[in-house]
């Protein structure tokens, strides 16, 4: 990936839209992607027991993944 901004990151941002961690993973940080995966199935169950009165932790756990890996640049960087 060339950096912040670059269309690697907006790839990983929209693969983070349809699966949370999914971007992280083209990007190569497998830790970070079983983290967000990991959560929104977590907040996902938790928002299925709670008849769906908390499905925005969902969303909000969704779209902090699209910026995480919209504003990843990379080690070194």
């Amino acid at each position: 990936m060339a950096g912040q901004g670059s269309s690697g990151n907006v790839i990983a941002a929209i693969a983070s839209f349809f699966i949370p961690g999914l971007g992280q993973l083209v990007q190569g940080r497998i830790l970070p992607a079983l983290l967000f995966f990991g959560l929104a199935v977590v907040l996902g169950l938790f928002a299925i027991l709670t008849a769906g009165c908390l499905g925005f932790l969902v969303v909000a756990a969704q779209i902090w993944a699209c910026v995480d890996a919209a504003l990843w640049r990379g080690p070194g960087r």
